[in-house]
């Protein structure tokens, strides 16, 4: 054996904590609205720019509506038309039914008049329905936001011709955004056990949003739903959070992290520094007999804070906690107790430090 060397240690007990959880997010807009052509036409007049603001009942575009005005116009001739010709027909009606009573005409010919003023006021009635549709195309032809928002990316150009339902652009309204995440059962699990205890230190609905370039977002944001049912095929279920936006920052379509505050019990915290890696395998020199650094693999389940969080530790246990790169599996020690905040050594390099390469997990 080697000669024995002084090696801090330090004795690992199980803790309750509560770590940082990352999910992938990707971000919506709270309204996210296609702005579509209900009638076709040439584009006349484009009122806005990609990106400007808009707000409810702003034009955006107006399509050439000459052929609509005219349709509206030969509508409502034909409206005054059937008008006339029920007016005409119940004027006969009045008149034959007169006759009738003289016992001059016979009752046929009022219920032939009276047919005749039935099939006249039904078209009255279709006409007017021909007219309503006519000027609802003509107002088609005034294209309005739908909400407020911003104006998303314009393909066409004054000019374009399009065609009922062309897509025109669309507007999204990011004073708020919602942002869609998942986690598997064995999270799912943790976070409702967190809702249920309703701690007022846990937070358990509330989440940060880490951005693309790593910032965290300055605002918090509130889990609102959770969908019914996991994915079979991704073993995984669906969240919605929502998160204000006053400032624009965030737009539709960018992606982000989640962190949750997730509790975990029965936990052990292992230092970074007293661990080294092998290949996708966790290390750590366990004290066995009071004296014998003995290597044992480990499976973290989480970093916190200069920690990995482990399980199936025995309470008592102690490890090296620092100078590991000068152990070897099976080596005699002399245990001194670690003083965690005096900045010793940090042993963080995840490369084969002082382990045998043929340590089996």
């Amino acid at each position: 054996m080697s000669e024995d060397k002084n090696i801090p240690v330090k004795k690992l007990y199980p803790e309750s904590i509560e770590v940082p959880r990352s999910f992938v997010a990707d971000i919506q807009a709270i309204q996210f609205i296609e702005v579509k052509s209900k009638v076709g036409g040439f584009i006349k007049e484009i009122h806005v720019d990609e990106g400007q603001e808009v707000k409810k009942g702003d034009i955006l575009f107006k399509l050439d509506a000459i052929e609509y005005y005219e349709a509206v116009r030969e509508a409502e001739a034909a409206l005054k038309q059937a008008e006339a010709e029920y007016q005409m027909t119940a004027y006969d009606v009045d008149r034959i039914s007169r006759l009738v009573e003289k016992e001059i005409l016979a009752e046929v010919r009022l219920k032939q008049a009276q047919a005749e003023l039935a099939v006249a006021e039904l078209e009255v009635e279709q006409a007017k329905v021909k007219m309503q549709r006519a000027r609802l195309d003509y107002n088609y032809t005034t294209i309005t936001a739908p909400i407020d928002g911003f104006v998303d990316r314009i393909p066409y150009k004054v000019g374009s011709l399009v065609d009922t339902e062309t897509l025109l652009t669309s507007i999204s309204n990011v004073a708020e955004v919602f942002a869609y995440f998942k986690m598997n059962e064995t999270e799912y699990l943790k976070f409702r056990r967190a809702v249920i205890r309703g701690e007022e230190d846990s937070r358990a609905d509330t989440v940060q949003l880490v951005l693309a370039d790593g910032t965290l977002y300055e605002h918090p944001g509130v889990v609102e739903t959770v969908e019914g049912d996991f994915e079979r095929q991704t073993g995984s279920i669906a969240f919605r959070a929502r998160f204000p936006n006053k400032e624009g920052l965030l737009k539709h379509g960018v992606s982000g992290k989640i962190n949750m505050m997730t509790r975990m019990d029965d936990v052990y915290l292992i230092p970074q520094q007293a661990t080294f890696e092998i290949q996708e395998f966790t290390y750590v020199y366990t004290i066995e007999d009071g004296n014998i650094a003995k290597v044992r693999s480990f499976e973290p389940l989480a970093r916190f804070n200069g920690y990995y969080v482990a399980e199936n530790f025995k309470p008592g246990t102690e490890i090296a906690f620092s100078g590991i790169q000068r152990l070897k599996d099976g080596m005699k020690i002399k245990p001194v107790e670690a003083d965690e905040g005096s900045g010793q050594e940090n042993d963080t390099d995840t490369g084969t430090a002082g382990a045998d390469t043929d340590t089996e997990r």
